[in-house]
């Protein structure tokens, strides 16, 4: 079922069905813009171009660009100067919601959590069995 929503890029009132965020007149705008930035990514000589170059020349924004990459309209594989912001720490990524470095660091904090619990559970049973050891 649709619900009505605001155009977040012009304040227009439109039926948001799931698949668009905006209103029809600004998809359409996108659509345009996005045909104008694969045109100009396709050429040899623009592949290697940074985000701040094709906002440049395009009227494509950065956000515009970070979400055509996290749709996977935009490939990083054939222009790595592509990606969207990690959402720890910024830098640009092209897979998932972290760069490999905040990944990387969230897995080593578990690594570290689960061995601190390990260590625990076993302090706590050996705690345990010296108490019913003394008991008797």
């Amino acid at each position: 079922m649709a619900e009505l929503k605001d155009c977040p890029s012009c304040g227009q009132f439109f039926n948001y069905t799931g698949v668009r965020e905006v209103c029809g007149k600004c998809g359409m705008n996108e659509e345009r813009v996005y045909e104008d930035v694969y045109r100009f990514l396709r050429k040899r000589e623009n592949r290697a171009a940074t985000i701040e170059r094709i906002v440049e020349v395009t009227e494509a924004t950065e956000s515009m660009l970070h979400k055509w990459v996290r749709k996977g309209r935009l490939q990083p594989a054939m222009f790595p100067n592509l990606g969207y912001p990690c959402d720890s720490c910024g830098k640009l990524t092209s897979t998932g919601k972290l760069c490999d470095e905040c990944a990387s660091d969230i897995k080593q904090d578990l690594k570290t959590f689960e061995a601190a619990t390990e260590f625990r559970e076993a302090v706590r049973q050996n705690d345990r069995a010296t108490y019913l050891s003394r008991k008797n």
